[in-house]
Order: structure tokens, then C-alpha cells, then sequence
């Protein structure tokens, strides 16, 4: 198989549908069997709810990775506060609920692999603190290493995708394994089993409708809202057509990892050795009967369950943190964090990197302050029961327009609030954070006010007492709020955008046509993509835009097409706030929008098209305005360039015919004189010299006939010759990066011309107290690239598209010297060696580009001749 076979298995169907296995963590892999004993099939409720997604809210799922596959979205709270006017407050109460809800499912992960561990390891110890303590280090440093390494555009990470994959082979063959020896070497075969099941408590297990109906949409739910889950479900999936396998196949697998679950509570309920802990009996029954091998199989299969719901999980929230709480404060601790030095890319890392640590130590002190005692399920439910709070908001997102960022705000801080006060407070038991009194008889003695008896609502079980009041009033806060405010003109369009995200068409730009400078774009946009990927997209544009070079116009489309790049790093709203800055927040007004709401569908097509032509007419126009002011500075270069190349010409010349006219005439000079004179007219021909050495190069270089002479040289070789010859020594500061050892086959005498060309240039150019030179050299693809930045005040704007061109310089003034023929040279002779030299924008200096690939095409026959 190919390296491109592999890949796209890789990122295939398959690894998809199995990285949904996420969602089978610690309490379904020991869990489940603890459920199934103390409440007998109603562990199938946990499985039943996403084959029932996966199956029957395919449209939904569909959407769903639709909008976060055009809006670039990076975790549910991205989505949520990009629907709803890309809301920043909104992200960040969604985040804090996500933080706050997952807190114990984590620390459920961190008490069955304490268990587990004190299990296989023998140990009687009441108190595993340390255990857990070492695992929460162990997973957030393996999380920051494989997890932060990179800012990556598109925030998948196929790595850990791939690993979950095997995670999930790992656990399933592991309980599969567990089962089948339960059934055939300890139950006595499948008959065996169904007596045992028909003799067990189990058997005598009493439906109790309400709970199962609310069990499974429960599962459903947050099935949808699980940081983890949307995760692989929306922001990992690379091909929405990949849901199809994972509709059917899922299930699938999720049938086959409940398929043991009542064997083997049935048998580990018949053997004394088992321990009196059903949540183990998957680890304790095969330990038992002394299968160690079996036994440590199964504890891999737990351990991977645990630690991979955690690592993803931690991503995900570090991920939703960093962009909706860290960055955001950031951006306002200053007016103009956007413009200012430094690199966003690590401080979002560094940003996620706490964050992950934070999140993992939340876990642990959930675990340690409620004791640890729970069963499994038990805390896996109210992490649930928190997380679905974003359902009404997300399920509006995507199918109601007239949901406001007011109803959203309000319906989740109601069910945020209810679900705190009724279910999570309570779980650390009574006098924990609730003082007895209270839970028993409600606050200053308010009975109503119960917490496991709300309104007066007794004998229901606590977590549909607690899912019922949250959601019912987090839906009636969503549409009540919604139904008495006016969305905002963002809100509305984000709206439309998603609501409809299957309808074609272009979107409305929410951005005017702004006065931002293309070069502060492109300086913003380097400090988080970093300065290859920023640099790419700006010249893709630029050639789109039909000009040449790193500096696009800031059209409206352009900008919102760069807010979408920015949203796969930093999130939607972040990236719209970044841009904001720069733009001053120019974005349509209400007035604008509802004018285009009023249009009727003709106009708004025959708008398109005169849109269109204009666009292109705009262009053109643009183009020839480009042409016409190249023309006419090239014009005033070319008359400035006669009246110096005259001076040029004419000062030499004269010093020659007067000093030699001095030898001649001057019988009586003196030795000394006689050689000074001499010295001259030697110095003033040299210089002639070096000028028609020069008119004949660039004229040599245009014509073709000129003979290029390759060899095998190593880059830092040609350096070295090129800084020595530009004789900067004292004058010029030159610092080194990269790795210059790479080996060219080019030809090295024209190639230094056009390093020492650039190293003169920043010595006579650099206005700095320390002039100083940095070259950096990187290979990309079969070129390697060499940029020379100093640390002057570059080159403006307006002069940047016309100093590669003949008798051109920078400036007009003659302090410098020379005829404006250097730069013009270096780019015919990159051009004849198959490179290029360009100017690089917005890197504080003057900054030169220069591509020389890695094996120059052999000379044509002509040019040789």
C-alpha cells in the first residue's frame, strides 16, 4: 500500500466511525456492568440513545458537520457563540458550563482507573490519593506534549484520532474477551447463562417507563452536546459522507460492547472471589480464576477507556478556554493587542496548556472532595445531565432563525443554575458543599426549594428531577428571551448562514469595505498561522486579485474569507473580534441588512450579476490605475535614472581627463603626486567600469544569451563568499538561521551576486542606531528558501512594486549612490537560475525572499551559444 493509500485509510470512514467510540468510556467499559446488577437493563439506555441519534437524527448530524465544515468551527462553544452574533459572553458561559459539567466525568475516569489499578496491583489501601494523583499528571502531561504541540488551522488533531481508533479495537476486543470466556469457560456455555440470568436479581428488574424514556433521550442528548463527542463527531470529520458508514456501523459497535454486560454481572454475582464491587466484576472475575493474562487485557481495555475520553476531552475544553475566555481578556488588556509585537500562536498554546492542567486538576479535587464512593453510572449522569443544557441553544442554532443571543444567554443560564442547585451541588453529599438543613429541608427552611424536591415535585427519581426543571426552564428562558428581543444584524445573518447551510449561494459579507492596511492584516495573520501559511494565502490572493506580490486589497470578501482561516486557530469570535480591531469594527449596520432582507429574489439576482461585472470592471480598472502609476514612476525613474546615469558617467570622465592631462602637462610632478594622480584615474575607471559592467549585465541577462556555468555547492558556502565580499564587516550585524547545509545545483558566482547585492543594500539602507541583517534559510518542497530581513524601517508602500525595476531605488535621493540597476539584475539572474527574489511585506524591515531551487533546469541550447 502506497504512503497516500495509508493516509486516506487514515482519515477514512473507518477511523471515523471508530473515534465515536470515545463516547464508551471507563463507566461503560466497568460501568456498565455495576448498572446492569443494581438496575438491570437499564444500562441498554446508554447505548440505545446514540444508535438512535446515529440512526434517526442522521439530518441533524449532517448539518451539524455541514456548519462546522463552512464556518470553521472548533468546538461547541465556537458554534454556539458564532450563531448567536459571535458572542464572546456567550462562548464563555458556555465553555464555563462545559469546565464545570465535565469536572465529574472526569474524575469518574480517575476513580475507575484507581480502582482498577489498586485491583491488579493488589493493594488494600482505603486511600488511593496517590494513585489517582500520579494518573491526573501522567494524562495532563501526555495531553500537553501530543495534544498543544501545534496551532493547527483546521484544530483536528488526526494523530490522537487515530490512536482513539486503536483505543477502541483495544477495549472491545478486551471486554469481548472477557465475555467470552465468562460464557463458555465459567457460565457453561450460552444455556448455561440464560438460567443464570433467569435465577439472578436481575431477572426480577421492573421497567419503569418514565426513567427509561428520560434515560435514553438523556444519552441522546449528550450524545450531541459532549465536548469530547462534537469533537470527533464535527470538528475531526474530514467528509461528511463518512456519517453514512458510521450510521450504521456505531451501532454496531455499540451492540457488541453491551453484548457481555449481563453475563458477566450474572457470573461475577455467583462467585465469592469477585469482590463486592460490581463496577470490577469485568477486572475481578477473571482475576479471580487466576487468568492474569485475561485480567491485564482487561485492565488495558479500562485504562485506554479512561485516559482516552479524558485526553480528548481535555483538548476540547482547552481548546474552547483558550478561545473564548484566555485570548479574548487578552485582547482587551490592550486597544491594540492586534497590532502589538509578539506571537499569538503561544499564547494560545500556552493558554491551552493551563488550561488542560487546570481541567485535570478540577477532576481531581471533584474526586477527592465527594469521597470517590459513587458508582460509576451515578456520576456519569450528572455530567450528563449539565451538558445537555446546551441543547436548546444548539438545536436552535441550526433550525431557528429567530433565536437571539438574549434567549440563548438566558435559557443557559437557567438550566446551568437548576442543574447546579438540583443535582450537582447535592453529589458531593450531604454537609459537603450543602449543609444537610438545606438539602433536607431547603434554604432558610423554604421547603419548595429543595433541591432533590424542587416546587414541591417529591418521590421523583434525582436525575429526571433534575433534568426535567433545568431543561424545561432553559427552553422557556431560550424562547421567551428570544421572542422579546431583536436579534442583531451579525445574529441575523449567522443565522441564515446556518440555518440554511444547505441552500447554495454565495453569503452576504458582513464586513464593509473598510481603509485597513493589507500589511497590518498580513502582520496579524503571521503571528497566529505563522509566517509561511499567512504569507501563501496573501499571494493566493494577490494573484487572484490579478497583482503580484504579498499585499491583496482588503476587499470585503477577502476579509471574511481570512475571519474563516482565523476561526480553525482561535475560534469565531475571536477571529472576528482580531479583525474588528483593524477594522474598526466596520461591519453592516441594521438599516443596511433589512434593505437587502426587503429585496425580492430577482432583484437580488440581477444585483448579483451587475455585482459581479462591476467587480470585474472594479478589477480591471484597478489594474490599469496599477499600470498607469507603474508607468508613470518608472517614467520619472527613467528620467532621473538619464540625469544620474549622465553624472555617472560624466564625474569619472572628467576626473580622467583632467588629472590625465595634469600627468601630461606636469614635467615637474613629484613621485608622490605623480602616484596619487595615477591612483585616481585608476579608482574613477574602475568605477566607469563597474557601471558598463553593469548596463552590459542586465542587458546580457534580458536578451537570454547569457551563460550560466552550474555546479554543486552548499548554501552556507555561497553565503559565507557573498557576506565576505559585501564587506559589512563592523558596519552590519549579520545573525544566521536555519539549516544552511543543503546542498545546490546551481551556479554559485551569480547566485552570490544576488546575496551580495541584497547584503550591500541592507548595509546602505538599514537606518538603525545597530543595523543589523537576518537571513533565514528553510527548505519548502524542491526550493529552498533564503529571506534577508534588517531591522530598518523598510521600504514604503508605494515604492514596493517598482524597486525590482530598472534604474529604480527606493528613494529619489542620491545618498546612497549607484544607478538603481542592482535589484533589477538579481531578478533576471533568479529568473535564469528557475527562482525568484520578491520583497516580503510586514516584517517590521526591508525583507527579500529569494526561492533558488534545490537543481536548477539544465541550460537551454540557445542560451548557451
Amino acid at each position: 500500500m502506497t504512503a497516500q493509500g495509508r493516509g486516506e485509510w487514515l482519515t477514512g470512514p473507518v477511523i471515523y466511525t471508530l473515534s465515536l467510540s470515545i463516547y464508551c468510556t471507563a463507566w461503560t467499559f466497568y460501568g456498565a456492568v455495576g448498572y446492569a446488577v443494581r438496575s438491570g437493563l437499564e444500562f441498554v439506555t446508554i447505548y440505545l440513545g446514540p444508535t438512535l441519534v446515529l440512526i434517526g437524527w442522521w439530518a441533524v448530524l449532517r448539518k451539524l458537520v455541514r456548519v462546522g465544515r463552512s464556518q470553521r468551527i472548533t468546538s461547541i462553544a465556537d458554534l454556539i457563540s458564532s450563531r448567536y452574533g459571535k458572542s464572546t459572553a456567550l462562548g464563555a458561559l458556555v465553555t464555563i458550563l462545559a469546565v464545570v459539567a465535565t469536572t465529574p466525568y472526569i474524575a469518574l475516569q480517575l476513580q475507575s482507573v484507581t480502582l482498577s489499578f489498586s485491583v491488579i496491583a493488589g493493594s488494600d489501601s482505603d486511600d488511593p490519593g496517590s494513585i489517582s494523583l500520579i494518573v491526573a499528571i501522567g494524562l495532563a502531561v501526555f495531553t500537553i506534549v501530543f495534544g498543544t504541540r501545534n496551532l493547527d488551522v483546521n484544530e483536528r488533531h488526526s494523530g490522537i484520532v487515530t490512536a482513539i481508533a486503536l483505543e477502541a479495537v483495544v477495549k472491545l476486543v478486551a471486554l469481548l474477551a472477557v465475555g467470552l470466556y465468562v460464557v463458555f469457560a465459567l457460565g457453561g456455555g450460552p444455556a448455561g447463562i440464560f438460567a443464570r440470568i433467569e435465577s439472578s436479581p436481575i431477572a426480577e428488574w421492573q421497567v419503569s417507563s418514565g426513567r427509561w424514556i428520560g434515560l435514553t433521550f438523556l444519552s441522546a442528548a449528550a450524545f450531541l452536546c459532549l465536548p469530547r463527542m462534537f469533537q470527533v463527531l464535527v470538528v475531526e470529520n474530514r467528509d461528511e459522507r463518512h456519517l453514512a458508514t458510521a450510521a450504521w456501523a456505531f451501532p454496531a459497535y455499540l451492540l457488541a460492547m453491551s453484548l457481555f454486560v449481563v453475563p458477566i454481572a450474572v457470573v461475577g454475582l455467583g462467585l465469592p472471589g469477585a469482590g463486592d464491587n460490581p463496577d470490577l466484576f469485568v477486572l475481578t472475575v477473571p482475576l479471580s480464576q487466576g487468568e492474569g493474562g485475561l485480567a491485564m487485557l482487561s485492565f488495558l481495555g479500562g485504562f485506554s477507556s479512561a485516559t482516552s475520553m479524558v485526553i480528548v476531552a481535555a483538548i476540547a475544553l482547552a481548546t474552547m478556554m483558550s478561545n473564548h475566555i484566555v485570548v479574548p481578556l487578552w485582547l482587551r488588556s490592550g486597544p491594540q493587542r492586534a497590532m502589538m509585537s509578539g506571537d499569538v500562536r503561544r499564547v494560545v498554546l500556552m493558554a491551552r496548556r493551563f488550561s488542560i492542567i487546570g481541567v485535570l486538576a478540577l477532576g481531581y479535587l471533584y474526586y477527592r472532595v465527594s469521597g470517590g464512593g459513587a458508582a460509576l453510572a451515578a456520576i456519569g449522569l450528572i455530567s450528563f445531565v449539565g451538558i445537555v443544557q446546551i441543547l436548546p441553544a444548539l438545536m436552535g442554532a441550526i433550525f431557528w432563525r429567530g433565536g437571539t443571543r438574549t434567549g440563548a444567554g438566558i435559557g443557559l443560564g437557567l438550566g446551568f443554575a437548576l442543574w447546579a442547585w438540583t443535582l450537582f451541588l447535592p453529589s458531593f453529599g450531604a454537609g459537603g458543599i450543602l449543609p444537610a438543613g438545606v438539602v433536607a429541608e431547603g434554604p432558610w427552611g423554604i421547603g419548595w426549594l429543595r433541591p432533590e424536591a424542587l416546587f414541591g415535585l417529591e418521590g421523583l427519581d434525582p436525575v429526571l428531577h433534575a433534568l426535567l426543571w433545568s431543561l424545561l426552564a432553559n427552553v422557556a428562558g431560550f424562547v421567551a428571551g428570544s421572542l422579546v428581543s431583536f436579534p442583531a444584524p451579525m445574529e441575523r445573518m449567522q443565522g441564515a448562514a446556518m440555518v440554511n447551510v444547505f441552500r447554495s449561494g454565495a453569503a452576504l459579507s458582513s464586513w464593509q469595505p473598510s481603509r485597513v492596511d493589507s500589511e497590518d492584516l498580513l502582520i496579524m495573520v503571521q503571528r497566529i498561522l505563522g509566517p509561511s501559511e499567512a504569507q501563501a494565502m496573501f499571494q493566493a490572493e494577490a494573484a487572484r486579485q490579478g497583482k503580484q506580490g504579498y499585499l491583496p486589497d482588503a476587499t470585503p470578501g477577502f476579509v471574511e474569507r481570512l475571519e474563516k482561516e482565523l476561526s480553525g486557530s482561535v475560534g469565531a469570535t475571536t477571529a472576528h473580534a482580531m479583525i474588528a480591531q483593524l477594522t474598526e469594527g466596520s461591519v453592516v449596520s441594521v438599516e443596511e441588512l433589512m434593505r437587502v432582507g426587503e429585496e425580492t429574489a430577482q432583484i437580488m439576482e440581477y444585483s448579483a450579476r451587475l455585482e459581479a461585472q462591476s467587480d470585474e470592471l472594479s478589477r480591471t480598472a484597478r489594474q490599469l490605475r496599477d499600470a498607469n502609476a507603474k508607468l508613470t514612476a518608472l517614467s520619472i525613474q527613467k528620467d532621473a535614472f538619464l540625469s544620474q546615469i549622465s553624472h555617472e558617467l560624466r564625474t569619472p570622465m572628467t576626473s580622467i581627463r583632467s588629472f590625465a592631462e595634469i600627468l601630461r602637462d606636469g614635467d615637474g610632478l613629484a613621485p608622490r603626486e605623480r602616484a596619487r594622480f595615477s591612483g585616481i584615474i585608476h579608482d574613477e575607471a574602475a568605477r566607469l567600469t563597474r557601471l558598463l559592467d553593469d548596463l552590459l549585465d542586465l542587458s546580457v541577462l534580458e536578451s537570454g544569451q547569457v551563460t550560466l556555468h552550474p555546479a554543486s555547492e552548499r548554501l552556507d558556502r555561497i553565503l559565507d563568499r557573498a557576506v565576505a565580499a559585501a564587506g559589512v564587516e563592523g558596519a552590519l550585524r549579520i545573525r544566521r538561521r536555519g539549516a544552511e547545509h543543503v546542498h545546490l545545483v546551481t551556479d554559485p558566482d551569480r547566485l552570490a551576486q544576488v546575496f551580495i547585492n541584497i547584503v550591500a543594500n541592507a548595509r546602505k539602507y538599514a537606518e538603525a542606531t545597530t543595523p543589523e541583517l537576518t537571513i533565514s534559510v528553510r527548505q519548502e518542497g524542491g526550493a529552498v528558501l533564503v529571506d534577508f530581513i534588517d531591522n530598518g524601517d523598510g521600504i514604503p508602500a508605494e515604492a514596493q512594486s517598482l524597486i525590482f525595476e530598472k534604474f529604480s531605488r527606493a528613494d529619489n535621493t542620491e545618498a546612497a549612490g549607484g544607478a538603481g540597476l542592482g535589484l533589477a539584475i538579481c531578478r533576471e539572474i533568479m529568473a535564469r537560475l528557475g527562482g525568484s527574489i520578491d520583497y516580503l511585506p510586514g516584517q517590521g524591515g526591508a525583507a527579500f525572499r529569494v526561492r533558488v531551487p534545490l537543481r536548477m533546469a539544465p541550460p537551454r541550447a540557445e542560451a548557451a551559444e
